[in-house]
């Protein structure tokens, strides 16, 4: 029961709900989580189980990857799908020279401004309350990093790209910020956690079967943690 479970997360749940199945399924109450996904966002999950949970930070701390999809043309307040569309814009016909440009800015160490609809909090408050209010206030900018990008595909008005950055990197404002260089705005359409440090998507759990697995079959699938540590090379 001292470990971690790899869960590839379904849409529309959210990471606490995988969290509450987890518990019950092992009938355990020392289950975390190892970074935040969004309801919109599908993918790895990284969860600690009873003394797993003392690494939990170390673990969260590592770097991530992600796929996605930018709507090109839109602006949310969320930043993603999910969110009201705040403006529309005409998209023009953009060469790929002129996307990888727009993409290559962002490579490398730079700060970044979270979005309003964010669990991070403001005087004790989750931003993304504040945003239910109708209030925006002053955020402070965040150290990140870009590690390596990748355009994976384009059509007229989207683009699938792949993104590898650090701890704390909002995918959601990377592609907002992207859409305002762009000059026709854009937000995230689907977001995909593959990697987290040295541990992969495939071969995780699926989320959507975890409240007909058995406890047995679940209990299988935990990384002790001398296997982690074997995985993380250290």
């Amino acid at each position: 029961m001292d470990g971690v479970l790899l869960i590839d997360k379904a849409s529309q749940m959210t990471s606490h709900d995988v969290v509450a199945i987890v518990r019950r399924v092992l009938g355990i109450k020392k289950v975390g989580h190892c970074g935040t996904l969004d309801p919109l966002a599908t993918g790895l999950l990284m969860l600690t189980l009873g003394r797993g949970t003392k690494i939990q930070d170390l673990l969260m701390s590592e770097d991530k990857e992600y796929s996605g999809t930018m709507k090109l043309g839109a602006v949310t307040d969320s930043q993603d799908a999910e969110g009201k569309i705040l403006e529309t814009r005409l998209v023009p016909s953009f060469d790929r020279e002129t996307l990888e440009a727009a993409f290559r800015k962002y490579d490398g160490d730079f700060y970044q401004i979270p979005p309003m609809v964010s669990a991070i909090k403001k005087e004790g408050v989750p931003l993304y309350k504040l945003a239910r209010a109708g209030k925006i206030v002053e955020r402070e900018p965040r150290f990140v990093r870009v590690y390596a990008h990748e355009i994976l595909g384009e059509r007229s008005d989207e683009v699938d790209f792949r993104v590898v950055c650090s701890k704390g990197f909002y995918v959601r404002t990377y592609v907002h910020d992207i859409g305002q260089d762009l000059g026709c705005g854009a937000h995230l359409q689907s977001l995909r956690r593959t990697k987290s440090g040295r541990f992969s998507v495939d071969g995780a759990f699926p989320a959507a079967l975890l409240k007909q697995t058995a406890r047995e079959e679940l209990l299988g699938r935990v990384l002790s943690l001398p296997e982690v540590s074997r995985l993380r090379g250290a």
